[in-house]
């Protein structure tokens, strides 16, 4: 799943991992080590000659056993990392290096002697260090040791073997043995930019398949997705790498998969994989086979399919674009208003005249211009099949108090046999999820898809896809959600010194630094684009890829036109988790598309510093630190945030990152800080001393305060303010969190029910728990807080102080709350789009246009006080961009009493409150007022008062 965490190091959880397909020595407990020869455990570090990753037993009196030797077979600790070049850490001494292969994978160490090789050659130990290219691909080995490779071998076909490196004495005898990890050579050896996948002509249909160390492939040809038995077993011929085969037209429309022999390094077996086409473009229910499909087909496309660039909305610049983050199934699973047989997929976007609909319908209104949904590949945690699905009686779920565990509990019983899920467990990225389509074998989810891009364009949203290339659900050679790890084992996921899978990301990080898999994820995204005519990608946990691919992406898309592609690429945004952690942290597989790595590609990232001043903490902190709109200092909760002064500077520190934030988190923005100095963004430290602003362009800050991750906007506030507020309060924080985020230069970014209080009833990860904790309710009735305590699994150690707010029935928001949140977030949407001033394209623009008042040592507390100057035409100095408005002022007060501000620079403006909040339904927000003789302003308790000087007619 994703992690939209803080960009402090993460620590991974799965730093222990072990692949359930790796057999792996037997590690003797203290009490085994009893009697015999003296032994001792010792811990093996990065450096050790010998590394691994756990402590191993040594018997002081046979150091070189075979057992020992065999076990170390199943790792694979050296690097083939050039034709000419292996990489290794262990010293020889006085023996000698030599390379095995075995073709049927029968290498064993037997006595202490190598057996079963087919091929054995000596390496050469260079007293050179890796080259320069080598260790800028592969930094992790910087350190080892370079073997020379004899120049005359011929390595192809070797590299289809069972290979081994290893040390042998004087003797002959084995002291040291290891596998190998390929991805270097397989790169330099066996790129390819070729056709892959199922390509069709007017003549034939072709099939392309990379799989350079594969011994044989076949194809197996279906009539039907499931059941029945094969129609044709084709084999595929090879050609430096790729294998391939033709087919007559008659197979369009019948399923395939192939049948891949090929070693895997997790069993140390030639296995036969069944495996679907990682370019598959349809797919059978659950993924069970790969549809041949044409992909261009008319057949497949809505009508005016081809046309539809040309309705969608304008997007003059990257800076115009706003985005509302939503799950498709969350939009319509429980609207009433949509078709039974649409509910909870692709065709619900269809239902004009839903509740849903009319909703996202008053937010393009207002000007919200993507819509980014969560995963939409096909991913595993959710049957295809309805049929399958488990559900529970909400009608019983709701006959139990607001802070009871039943409702968790029913839930959790079936959450993984129900219909949700976020969907972060990619099985394939190139094929829309079939649980979505009315019938996921076929081509319905191709049509389908589609006519939900068509509907959304046409109401003015353009399409975001959430895309997952940093990790995979499954590797091995079995399971029927592994695919890219049967085609080419030990290639496309990410390994760690052992030879063992990363799993930082949650499970199977994959190796964007390995060039095929960079194809395949650009190639991914090209397909998205070109044949769903998406506008734009948010990439989970973007970190884990390299710059070189995200660049390298953004310029393919871009480079699409309307006449060659169908699709405008100059309007294709691309944004995402730009954390630095685990593996890949400091630059450790390459250079990383982490935030500060990010800086002049255009290329947006989460900007996690707002969201944390804003609401207090992180996610990792404890849940009652409170933040600049939460109550910090002003209204303290019970939580010990330390004396007074540290209080006090927590929140003007607080104050300065939402400032920087609001100028796009530029990290050349000057601005006057809480001490009084003048300052650029990336001269204020965070905690951990990294600095606070990392962008060059404002397109380059996504600024949220909320996302599908961690609790709703609505929920965290309600966790972090004093329990006697009253909830009016908690909806005007819930108003003054959404306004920062509309107000600030960069790109907007807003999850799913912001606007209308939702609440999943304090759960902090809802990835799986289903429908009853993840309700939208787009009739404004409810906002879905208090129906039970959120699941156990991630939220019980915080159940207590939970169960005293759900239990409280004055927590709990009434409809004409909804309904206020949802007109105070239009209107701050709506005063965005009324000036371009709110969104300045340039770093240049934002630094002489922008300037913040209320700074220094003297500042009145939650308070932020931003000006916006335009200039005017035929007057030199600044340009002119606003036909309508000179000047703005903006004026956040999170204090819950009425302020006073006054400033001599802002005297004899003629400022007046922005008409949309004169006429919107907020008595509140009327009672601000300015005067001009003064510069003095009057804004009421918990309230973003925007002023503006309109231009004289």
């Amino acid at each position: 799943m994703s992690l939209l965490y803080s960009s402090p190091p993460f620590i991974s959880t799965f730093t222990n991992y072990r692949s359930p397909l790796l057999p792996l020595p037997a590690i003797p407990t203290q009490r085994q080590l009893g009697g015999g020869r003296r032994r001792r455990m010792i811990k093996l570090s990065a450096s050790s000659k010998l590394r691994c990753s756990s402590a191993m037993v040594i018997d002081e009196g046979c150091t070189s056993s075979s057992s020992y030797l065999q076990e170390e077979m199943l790792y694979s600790r050296a690097f083939w990392v050039s034709k000419e070049t292996i990489a290794w850490n262990v010293d020889a001494g006085n023996g000698l290096y030599f390379l095995f292969g075995s073709k049927n994978a029968t290498l064993a160490v037997v006595n202490g002697e190598i057996q079963g090789y087919d091929v054995k050659i000596e390496l050469e130990q260079s007293s050179e260090t890796l080259p320069k290219h080598v260790i800028e691909r592969f930094p992790h080995i910087r350190d080892f040791k370079p073997l020379q490779v004899p120049r005359d071998l011929v390595v192809e076909s070797l590299l289809k073997y069972q290979l081994a490196v290893a040390i042998l004495g004087s003797g002959g005898e084995c002291t040291s043995i290891t596998g190998l990890q390929l991805p270097g050579i397989l790169d330099e050896l066996f790129y390819y930019s070729g056709p892959l996948g199922a390509v069709f002509s007017s003549e034939v249909v072709s099939l392309y398949l990379w799989a350079p160390t594969a011994q044989q492939v076949n194809v197996l040809i279906y009539g039907e997705g499931e059941g029945g038995d094969h129609l044709e077993v084709v084999p595929l011929e090879e050609s430096n790498g790729v294998w391939s085969a033709k087919g007559p037209l008659t197979w369009e429309g019948c399923y395939y998969v192939y049948e891949v022999y090929v070693y895997h390094h997790s069993t140390s077996r030639i296995e036969k994989c069944i495996a679907n086409d990682p370019y598959a473009r349809g797919l059978s229910a659950d993924g069970g086979r790969t549809l041949l499909v044409n992909i261009d087909s008319e057949a497949l496309k809505p009508e005016s399919w081809d046309r539809l660039v040309d309705e969608k909305r304008d997007l003059v610049s990257f800076s115009d674009i706003s985005i509302y983050e939503l799950h498709v199934r969350d939009f319509s699973a429980r609207d009433n208003t949509v078709p039974s047989d649409f509910r909870g997929g692709y065709l619900a976007f269809t239902s004009q005249d839903s509740a849903g609909i009319l909703h996202l319908k008053k937010l393009s209104s207002a000007g919200i211009t993507h819509i980014h949904l969560l995963p939409t590949y096909q991913f595993a945690g959710v049957d295809d099949k309805k049929g399958k699905w488990q559900s529970v009686d909400f009608q019983t779920l709701e006959s139990f108090p607001p802070d009871s565990d039943e409702q968790q509990a029913s839930i959790t019983a079936i959450q993984n046999e129900d219909g949700f899920n976020w969907g972060y467990n990619p099985v394939l990225w190139g094929v829309p999820k079939g649980s979505y389509a009315s019938n996921p074998s076929g081509s319905s989810r191709i049509i389908e898809f589609r006519k939900m891009v068509q509907a959304l364009n046409r109401i003015g949203l353009r399409v975001v896809l959430d895309v997952v290339y940093n990790h995979l659900h499954a590797s091995g050679p079995n399971g029927d959600d592994s695919v890219l790890d049967k085609i080419v084992p030990g290639y496309y996921l990410r390994r760690n010194l052992d030879g063992l899978i990363e799993n930082s990301t949650c499970t199977n990080n994959t190796a964007s630094e390995h060039s095929m898999v960079e194809r395949l994820i650009i190639d991914d995204l090209l397909h998205w684009a070109i044949n769903y005519k998406v506008d734009g990608f948010r990439f989970d946990l973007m970190g884990h890829l390299m710059k070189r691919t995200m660049v390298e992406a953004r310029s393919v898309l871009q480079s699409l036109t309307k006449q060659n592609d169908g699709v405008d690429g100059s309007t294709i945004y691309i944004y995402g988790e730009g954390w630095d952690f685990a593996e890949v942290a400091n630059n450790g597989r390459g250079v990383n598309a982490s935030q500060f790595n990010l800086c002049g590609t255009g290329i947006g990232s989460f900007n996690d510093r707002i969201r944390d001043a804003m609401i207090g903490g992180s996610p990792f902190g404890h849940p009652l630190q409170q933040g600049f709109i939460t109550g910090l200092s002003l209204e303290p909760n019970d939580h010990d945030h330390g004396s007074n002064s540290d209080v006090e500077h927590t929140l003007a520190v607080s104050k300065d990152h939402i400032q920087v934030a609001m100028a796009a988190n530029l990290k050349d923005f000057v601005l006057t800080n809480h001490e009084g100095k003048e300052v650029k963004g990336s001269e204020i430290s965070m905690h951990d001393g990294a600095p606070l602003a990392y962008a060059s362009s404002p397109i380059e800050t996504v600024n949220y305060v909320s996302a599908h991750d961690n609790e709703t906007l609505f929920d965290i506030v309600s966790l972090k303010t004093p329990l006697n507020i009253s909830v009016d309060a908690r909806c005007r924080m819930n108003h003054l969190a959404t306004s920062v985020i509309a107000l600030s230069q960069g790109i907007p970014f807003f999850h799913a029910g912001d606007e209308i209080l939702r609440s999943k009833s304090l759960d902090r990860d809802s990835y799986n728990s289903g429908d009853w904790f993840n309700r939208l309710d787009f009739s404004y009735n409810l906002n879905n807080w208090g129906v039970g305590l959120p699941p156990r699994e991630k939220n019980e150690r915080h159940w207590p102080l939970m169960k005293t707010r759900l239990a409280d029935p004055s927590f709990k928001p009434r409809r004409s709350h909804i309904l206020a949140a949802l007109e105070s977030f239009c209107c701050f949407i709506s005063i965005r789009y009324s000036s371009p001033l709110f969104r300045l394209s340039t770093a240049n623009a934002i630094q002489e246009r922008v300037r913040f008042h209320n700074t220094g040592l003297s500042w009145v507390p939650g308070v932020i006080v931003m000006s916006i100057e335009d200039g005017h035409e035929g007057v030199p100095g600044l340009s002119q961009l606003d036909p309508t408005y000179s000047y703005i002022v903006v004026i956040i007060n999170a204090s819950p009493n009425d302020i006073t501000f006054t400033s001599p620079s802002l005297r004899g403006k003629s400022l007046q409150l922005h008409p949309i909040q004169m006429n919107s339904g907020d008595e509140i927000v009327k009672g601000s007022n300015y005067d001009n003789s003064s510069g003095s302003f009057s804004i009421p308790f918990r309230t973003t008062s925007v002023f503006v000087e309109p231009r004289p007619i």
